[in-house]
């Protein structure tokens, strides 16, 4: 008897905190998730779905956040990897991946994240000190996702060719510009992606670049057939991007959606497996179980 794969949420975050001091990008348009979110406000939301396991993603450039994130994946029957935060420019990253390593939960860790869309230098990913933190990232067996927007387009496809034994997640399909209806620069900006073998991307995020109020599926289509179009369905990664997607729909919406969206782009419900769940599970190395 075959066992169906586990699905899995591969974006999501947790805080407790969010204090604007410690969480600048927590702006007050965004107030409404300017709350504490943990695993108890999680867990019901993934069985509702079906979803069994999930990866937590950094939200800060904070050692400490990514170590509580690790301490709260030891003690959750859910979270199965956490992509957490360290300096890239620091000449000893290298250890300081190991000393997450050794801590509760170190063992959940599966990649290493970066806010690239804000830094004030779109070249950022070009500097050398960037490029062999990532470097060491992929040395630990560890993956590095990819937060950029187009503007950041160019200097991550030259860092990605540069540095080709690293696996690179691109998280929101590299946010395009739903929103303001003008994707054409983003298309451009990622079809070389689709030819970097060592990249895939992740079906997130979308619904907070479109119209917060008024988005239907049909605004994300486009961006989710170009997607398609570039990685295939062995390429692609279902995140929720919860708690962040609240200002715009809700966790079962969001996830409803995103199968709706991919159907509408030519990929039936039936061979969306892949994407919800096995894809992450060998991207990210996940544990189930």
């Amino acid at each position: 008897m075959t066992t169906a794969p586990v699905r899995v949420d591969a974006h999501h975050h947790l805080w407790t905190d969010p204090t604007p001091s410690d969480y600048p990008w927590l702006t007050d348009d965004l107030a409404a998730i300017r709350r504490p979110f943990t695993t108890a406000d999680l867990a019901p939301l993934l069985a509702s779905e079906g979803i069994g396991a999930s990866v937590v993603v950094q939200t800060r450039s904070s050692v400490a956040e990514t170590e509580g994130l690790l301490a709260t994946a030891a003690s959750s029957p859910v979270i199965a990897g956490v992509v957490g935060w360290l300096d890239l420019t620091d000449p000893g990253i290298g250890d300081a991946i190991a000393g997450l390593r050794d801590r509760p939960g170190g063992d959940r860790l599966v990649g290493i994240r970066h806010q690239v869309h804000d830094e004030p230098d779109p070249d950022w990913l070009r500097r050398p000190d960037v490029r062999r933190g990532i470097a060491m990232v992929g040395s630990a067996g560890l993956a590095y996702d990819l937060l950029v927007r187009t503007r950041e387009l160019p200097a991550a496809v030259d860092t990605i060719r540069a540095i080709r034994d690293v696996r690179f997640v691109v998280d929101h399909l590299a946010k395009p510009p739903i929103r303001d209806g003008s994707i054409e620069s983003w298309v451009e900006g990622t079809r070389p992606l689709g030819e970097l073998p060592n990249v895939v991307a992740k079906v997130s995020g979308l619904v907070t670049e479109a119209d917060w109020a008024g988005w239907t599926v049909d605004d994300l289509v486009a961006p989710v057939r170009h997607g398609l179009e570039l990685f295939g369905p062995s390429r692609l990664l279902f995140g929720s991007d919860w708690p962040v997607c609240l200002v715009a729909a809700s966790y079962d919406r969001v996830a409803r959606a995103t199968s709706d969206a991919l159907a509408i782009a030519g990929l039936p419900v039936a061979e969306q497996g892949d994407i919800f769940g096995p894809n992450a599970v060998a991207v990210y190395g996940l544990r189930l179980g």
